[in-house]
């Protein structure tokens, strides 16, 4: 093998690892709604995730793409605030003059399981001698039957207007195998964003 061939295949292994794993499945938005990052005032990011650093670094994921704009929900919601307490919340984030609110949340976890049979091959062995090794015979060796299982996580981000109440963009994602929380929401963060820069429901 000369060593364009071996270039090649290091273009092509590195092109694989850096590939995303997330997909947009489906998105809605706000008939005709627009939103300019750069009119915003405040705009509060929550990560429902269970792992406490996982929500973190999932909040800082989406807080990048806000133009400053960001505030995550971990700085900013302390235990005077009850999480079950809807109007208490509302009232909060509408005094402080938020805009709106981003809201990450994991909502499923698939796990797919393959079976791919061993195999069972064979040889004659009665060249190369040492006496027919032994007497002609036939060797048989196998491969052992595998079970392959798949993970494929289903997240959704909703964003909301503060003034409104209302939801004016959702969408869900899904990520096979995207190796850890933190690679799997810095994806979904980003395809997010290319999503709605795409359908027009945010400018700069």
């Amino acid at each position: 093998m000369n060593k364009s061939v071996f270039f090649l295949a290091g273009i092509c292994a590195i092109f694989l690892v850096s590939c995303t794993s997330t997909r947009i499945t489906s998105s809605w938005k706000e008939p005709d709604k627009t939103v300019t990052l750069n009119n915003l005032n405040k705009v509060l990011v929550v990560a429902m995730l269970k792992d406490e650093t996982s929500r973190r670094k999932a909040e800082d994921q989406m807080k990048k793409y806000l133009n400053g704009k960001g505030v995550v929900s971990y700085n900013y919601l302390d235990r005077s605030i009850s999480e079950q307490d809807e109007q208490q919340i509302l009232n909060k984030i509408r005094a402080d003059n938020f805009d709106g609110a981003i809201i990450m949340r994991l909502i499923d976890v698939d796990k797919d399981v393959d079976y791919v049979p061993g195999t069972i091959s064979s040889y004659p062995v009665y060249y190369r001698t040492f006496g027919g090794f032994y007497r002609r015979s036939w060797v048989y060796y196998s491969t052992p039957n595998r079970y392959y299982s798949t993970k494929t996580y289903t997240v959704e981000v909703t964003v909301f207007s503060i003034k409104d109440d209302r939801i004016i963009w959702t969408g869900l994602t899904e990520s096979t195998e995207p190796g850890g929380v933190d690679k799997m929401t810095r994806e979904v963060a980003k395809v997010v964003y290319d999503r709605m820069v795409e359908e027009g429901f945010i400018t700069k």
